[in-house]
């Protein structure tokens, strides 16, 4: 065993290394006042943010899973690391040399296997990099080129060329001092018959798949050769490294230690399908896109899409999927839409109807095409209900009888019911049925019954609201101000519409916060919360309103009167974004010739409302 490590390496190690340099390798951080940062917890899922980092104190703790410590013990949590490795991967990240107590072993020579691991993975690249250069590497060259990537493209990514000798790269990595252990542990070599280990990746072009940190972990190989004349040749077409130590498929995005930063930035990410769209989204101008590798996108990468792009409600980021055109494409954006409800941001597709990828795009028709292409996406719930439309023949009533019963229950798995009796409305539209008929389909009542002419009280009243659930935060944030600092919200609370309230149990707290008087001139304190709590109708919302008295609030400075004003702001555009999209599908439904006045007054509130709501967004910013 190796000795224990000197106290002054430790030492050295957090005054080079700040806490928040070192986890903003994983999350994304906001500001969360008075020197604290924000992001959603790598150690367990969430949607709203609850792992802070006081970068000040070197410490951090996450109040939804209780996960906390310094950078040690984060590195060691978030890659399963012991102590020593931990301490290895931040000495090496913060230019500091581990040495030991006197006494003890001597140091290990060739450090902890992970580390191994990244410097055979590191030695692989640049040897695959140099190789690219070589005259057998003219095909991976020409193929690039045919493409429309240059030298410099090939730099920035890092791409290589595996020779298609059987042993070229072990060779190269044993003359660097690396085992056959290691090579076989880290997916760079395969185990031969005779036990001789020998090259994964053989006449190949190679990408090196880096971590969020910016470490090779793995590669990706396109095959070259069709034929088996060669021993590169054969093979499938593409080759990945398999499971390893460092490398988790399920958890890993080729790209998003370059698209990392603009995803979190712009809150936006484009989901492609291979290597070299990854390449043509980028040198287009679309920086953020990403790609999964070699496996179907799922639950895990939604995670480390969320904790980028920091989604803690569902009007802030998007992620655009691009998907081929063809069946094939649609079945892998209808899957992205069967795990629509792991996702807070909103969701959509981009696919180009000739059926060309973004690589393809950009050779044939340029960088502008690809940005158009992402400029186009449509909401996946829409390209889902469209899907299921096109299977039948609309132009006869069967095939929209049949239309119907078959896209209703796409449009019944949404989790929010404005967008439920939203894509209702237009699904009447682009099926020329009545509205209300399509509306109860989709609630799931017989044409036939009397209409629910209030569908946002059709959820009962005492149903307690998710704490956690992302559509409901702004709200949820402007009750607790209400029960917890009424003065804070004033009048400006009790003359908000009661449509800016989609969670019945959040407008009975506010029904009885105006029973009891309103906030213009409560002080607020116990005596409050007990009005409240007496003014409200049912046991299971006044056990809401001591909930909402007892949650902390999601600012530091309790008594800033302009996070009150801030949510308020925010809670209004959000009704008025709903009000603009039902305006938006009334404009879609009508005929600017024949209907030219009733669309051109429609039109004209459309303005006014989106002036609006750009004066309320700039108001709100800074709500959570």
């Amino acid at each position: 065993m190796a000795g224990r490590i000197r106290e002054d390496v430790i030492v050295a190690i957090r005054e080079r290394l700040p806490l928040d340099q070192v986890v903003s390798d994983y999350v994304a951080l906001k500001p969360a006042g008075a020197g604290r940062l924000k992001g959603l917890c790598p150690f367990h899922d969430e949607k709203t943010p609850s792992f802070n980092v006081n970068a000040s104190l070197g410490f951090y703790k996450c109040f939804g899973c209780s996960a906390s410590g310094d950078a040690i013990t984060f590195v060691r949590e978030v890659e399963h690391l012991s102590f020593t490795e931990a301490v290895e991967v931040l000495a090496r990240k913060a230019g500091v040399e581990v040495t030991y107590e006197q006494g003890g072993a001597a140091p290990r020579q060739h450090g902890s296997q992970r580390q191994r691991l990244l410097d055979a993975h590191r030695e692989a690249a640049s040897y695959y990099v140099a190789q690219l250069a070589s005259p057998e590497a003219e095909i991976g060259r020409a193929f690039l080129r045919e493409r429309g990537f240059d030298e410099s493209s090939w730099a920035h990514f890092g791409v290589g060329y595996a020779p298609t000798g059987w042993e070229s790269l072990t060779t190269h990595l044993r003359s660097k001092g690396f085992t056959n252990e290691e090579m076989l542990a880290g997916g760079l070599a395969t185990q031969g018959q005779r036990g001789t280990p020998y090259d994964r990746f053989r006449g190949r072009l190679v990408w090196p798949i880096r971590d969020m940190k910016g470490d090779v972990i793995g590669f990706g190989a396109r095959r070259l050769r069709e034929d088996d004349s060669v021993p590169g040749g054969g093979g499938p077409k593409y080759l990945n490294t398999p499971e390893t130590p460092l490398y988790k498929k399920s958890q890993v995005l080729y790209g998003v230690d370059l698209a990392k930063n603009d995803i979190a930035t712009r809150y936006k990410a484009v989901v492609v399908e291979g290597y070299t769209d990854v390449m043509a989204c980028h040198l287009a101008g679309e920086t953020t896109a990403v790609a999964t590798c070699g496996t179907a996108f799922g639950a895990e990468h939604v995670q480390v899409l969320r904790r980028l792009l920091m989604d803690q409600d569902e009007f802030r980021g998007r992620v655009v999927f691009t998907f081929d055109g063809d069946e094939a494409g649609q079945k892998a954006a209808l899957k992205a839409f069967a795990d629509d409800q792991r996702f807070v941001t909103q969701l959509f597709v981009a696919v180009q109807p000739d059926g060309l990828d973004p690589c393809e795009l950009r050779q044939q028709r340029g960088d502008l095409a690809v940005r158009d292409l992402i400029a186009s996406h449509v909401p996946l719930a829409e390209f889902a209900i469209r899907s299921a439309l096109s299977r039948f023949d609309l132009d006869i009533p069967e095939g929209r009888v049949s239309a119907l019963a078959a896209a209703a229950p796409v449009i019944a798995t949404l989790k929010d019911w404005s967008l439920r009796d939203e894509y209702a409305r237009r699904l009447a539209g682009w099926l020329g049925m009545d509205e209300q008929a399509v509306l109860s389909r989709v609630r799931g009542r017989d044409a036939g019954e009397a209409p629910d002419r209030h569908p946002r009280r059709r959820q009962p009243v005492a149903a307690r609201p998710d704490p956690r659930d992302p559509g409901l935060i702004v709200e949820r944030e402007v009750m607790k101000l209400a029960v917890q600092r009424p003065a804070m919200l004033g009048p400006e609370f009790d003359a908000l519409d009661a449509v800016v309230l989609t969670a019945p149990a959040y407008a009975a707290v506010r029904a009885g916060v105006a029973k009891a008087g309103g906030t213009a001139t409560a002080v607020g304190g116990t005596e409050w919360v007990t009005r409240v709590r007496d003014a409200v109708e049912t046991d299971a919302v006044r056990d809401l309103v001591t909930e909402l008295a007892v949650e902390p609030l999601q600012t530091v400075d309790e008594e800033d009167q302009r996070y009150a004003s801030s949510l308020v702001a925010r809670l209004e555009e959000m009704a008025l974004t709903r009000q603009i999209q039902e305006l938006k599908g009334r404009l879609q439904r009508l005929n600017p010739v024949d209907q030219a006045t009733e669309y051109n007054r429609a039109f004209g509130e459309l303005i006014v409302l989106e002036q609006r709501k750009k004066a309320l967004r700039e108001r709100g910013v800074g709500a959570v």
